[in-house]
């Protein structure tokens, strides 16, 4: 098999990444857009020793009832979303055997995986849009970069990104045509405008960010006049003038407004500032903490334990079940938000540490700490193997794991047997309608 074969290929089943796996003298061959059950023309675009990436080269001959036209015109191409062909319902069902698929395949573990609990209504649900900038000052493009390129794809009025996202980019590309504003050229280094990002919260109040190949704008004046009537709140400009992929750098000017955003999730305030890490889906983040506390089934007199707290949500939330909660993060100044939002929403019996995990749990151990149910959340790359020792000597009664990777907590729970914690429930919740990510919380107790 070589670049530009052409088969007719039928896909079996769907890949990870929602594409088409078909087979083609006994090699896997992965084709975006085909659906399990379709058969379809198919051009090889690359060739391995072991397996093939593939482009359809017409539509289906027998489309499969999974299939529906997609409601996004930068779809495919945009990148952001890999399953738009597909009904909300299939791409339920995809994520389920994903996840399913990854216990037995990887941690050789069979666990009953239900369905992902979904949303009622799966548009604009992203509280935060970057939106990458490109064109010319008298025709200006703000989308999303291409897979795997960085040439820009339009898509300013994104389904997923929640109002008044759209309007706001509009509004922005209208500002740069009025006054040429050049956007930034990333091959020479010049222009000004490089991103625009947008965090809007669940009053419909908006943070805008403006990230800037400059110290400064011209005619902020006017662009305050254009954002203000879409409930801009806050305007930042980002002073990045770095050759860099990174869309922001430290240095934050506030243009006009407010000094931070305030939203809310599972019943407690947090204050956000353009640099916060905060969970893009507040519906489906409730359900996923929500899941996670009900497995942790607290008690008055219990300890926890949250290593990767981040700015601190779900220890937080679970501090107002138990007596006392200890929060772990390596990022400082995470550590010292969640420090912040425990005095902001008035909760005196949780605690919160900087440092790596794998040493910092050990340590925290090995001093005595012996909490009662302990939750992790890790990166993408899962637990350390020195967490996954401490939480074996910690002997928690009940380990609540929050995934947003199923191999890696497939991984982790084949290891976690072997300390005597087995899986005893798992929810997927889908957190990225469209795409093909899945979060997932589990539940372990000792055998």
């Amino acid at each position: 098999m070589k670049k530009n074969d052409v088969f007719s290929l039928r896909a079996e089943n769907l890949g990870a990444d929602m594409e088409g796996v078909c087979r083609q003298d006994g090699m896997a061959v992965f084709v975006p857009g085909l659906l399990p059950g379709e058969q379809a023309s198919v051009r090889i675009v690359k060739a391995e020793k072991r397996f093939a990436f593939g482009r359809m080269e017409s539509p289906p001959a027998a489309p499969s009832s999974d299939r529906r036209e997609p409601d996004c015109p930068a779809y495919p191409r945009c990148g952001g979303c890999s399953c738009r062909h597909m009904t909300y319902e299939a791409t339920l069902e995809a994520k389920r055997r994903q996840v399913q698929d990854c216990f037995e395949r990887i941690g050789g573990i069979h666990a009953e995986i239900p369905l992902p609990l979904g949303m009622e209504a799966p548009f604009a649900y992203r509280n935060k849009t970057a939106l990458p900038v490109g064109g010319t000052a008298e025709d200006p493009v703000f989308g999303f970069y291409a897979p795997r390129s960085h040439s820009i794809v339009p898509a300013a009025a994104c389904p997923n990104a929640m109002p008044p996202a759209g309007k706001i980019a509009a509004a922005f590309s209208d500002w740069m045509k009025r006054f040429r504003i050049e956007p930034y050229r990333e091959e020479e280094h010049r222009g000004t405008v490089r991103h625009l990002v947008v965090r809007v919260n669940r009053k419909g109040e908006a943070m805008v960010t403006a990230a800037v190949n400059a110290s400064s704008l011209p005619h902020t004046a006017e662009l305050k006049q254009a954002l203000q009537p879409l409930n801009v709140v806050s305007l930042y400009l980002n002073e990045n003038r770095e050759r860099t992929n990174v869309i922001l750098s430290g240095r934050f000017h506030l243009i006009y407004g407010k000094e931070t955003l305030q939203d809310e999730l599972c019943g407690l305030l947090f204050e956000l500032s353009p640099a916060s890490f905060f969970q893009v889906n507040p519906v489906q983040t409730e359900k996923l903490y929500g899941t996670a506390l009900a497995f942790a089934d607290l008690k008055e007199t219990d300890r926890l334990c949250d290593v990767y707290c981040g700015a601190g949500t779900i220890t937080l939330m679970m501090a107002q079940r138990c007596a006392h909660a200890v929060g772990i993060e390596i990022v400082p100044s995470a550590v010292e938000n969640a420090r912040k939002n425990a005095l902001r929403n008035g909760i005196s019996n949780a605690e919160f540490h900087a440092g790596k995990a794998e040493e910092l749990l050990p340590d925290m151990v090995r001093g005595g700490m012996r909490p009662d149910v302990i939750v992790v959340d890790p990166p993408r790359k899962g637990l350390e193997a020195a967490v996954i020792d401490a939480i074996a000597d910690a002997c928690p009664d009940r380990l609540v794991y929050v995934s947003c990777n199923p191999a890696t907590l497939a991984r982790d729970a084949a290891l976690l047997k072997e300390k005597g914690y087995l899986v005893r429930k798992v929810q997927p919740v889908d957190m990225f309608c469209w795409t093909s990510g899945i979060e997932t919380a589990a539940l372990f107790t000792r055998n």
